[in-house]
Parts: structure tokens; sequence; C-alpha cells
């Protein structure tokens, strides 16, 4: 996948991605979401848009804020800061109400049918000791 048209992909994604569009359209059948932290696993474009929708608008009101896009060869790099509210139970955690702004990153690997792969580099411990923090007080 050339330079341009891994650009056209992620730039389409991202914009769908931050105004509320269907993102998920731009994902392969198979897409594999890993949190890198945990080695969880999320297959499938339903369950990966699932579990997106999920982390930004029930376990937590959040946005990201992009930092960075790199784009190469059917690969692309995002460096963003997470920010929003803890609104639905996460790790075991009931909503604080607490809010969080941690940095996160997120390497995608792409085909000509789209996005096959995110591997999201976030600081999970961080998040959970923040919330735990912030449940405690």
């Amino acid at each position: 996948m050339s330079v341009d048209a891994t650009k056209g992909t992620i730039d389409a994604y991202l914009d769908a991605l931050l105004n509320g569009g269907d993102f998920a359209q731009y994902f392969t059948d198979q897409v594999e979401w890993t949190t890198m932290e945990t080695g969880d696993q999320i297959r499938g474009r339903e369950a990966v848009r699932d579990f997106i929708v999920a982390l930004h608008k029930e376990i937590f009101d959040a946005r990201p804020e992009l930092k960075h896009v790199i784009i190469g060869n059917g690969i692309a790099a995002l460096e963003a800061d997470f920010v929003g509210t803890h609104t639905g139970e996460f790790a075991g955690i009931a909503p604080t109400g607490a809010s969080l702004r941690v940095p996160y990153s997120v390497v995608y690997d792409l085909t000509d049918d789209g996005i096959s792969a995110l591997r999201a580099y976030m600081p999970v411990r961080q998040i959970i000791a923040e919330l735990q923090t912030a449940s405690a007080g």
C-alpha cells in the first residue's frame, strides 16, 4: 500500500473517529486491536468498533487530542492524549467522575482493504492508579 493510499485511509478514519462518523468502515473484516500493556486482543470490525465506542462514550466520556501522525507504506502511528471523564466501570472500578489526561500511541497496519491491526500503547496501570486514587478520595 502506497504512502498516499495509507495517508488517505488514515486521514478519513481519524476524521470519522473525531467527528462521530462511521470510522469502522475503514477496518478490514478481521481487524485486530491489541492493548500492548495487557496483551488483551479484540478481533473483528464490529467488536473493535464497539470497544472503541465504549472506551470513548461509556467507560469514559473522552476524546483523543492528536499530537502527531506518522505515515509510511501500509503503516501509520499516532501520538495523542486521551482526555475525558470516568463515567463507567473500568477494571472493576465504579465510575468516579474523575478527569483523566493520559498520553498514548497507536500503531496501525493497513492493507488495500483497510486497517487490519491497531496496537494501542496505553498506560493502563496509570489509568487504574489514578481512578483508584479518585475513588478513595
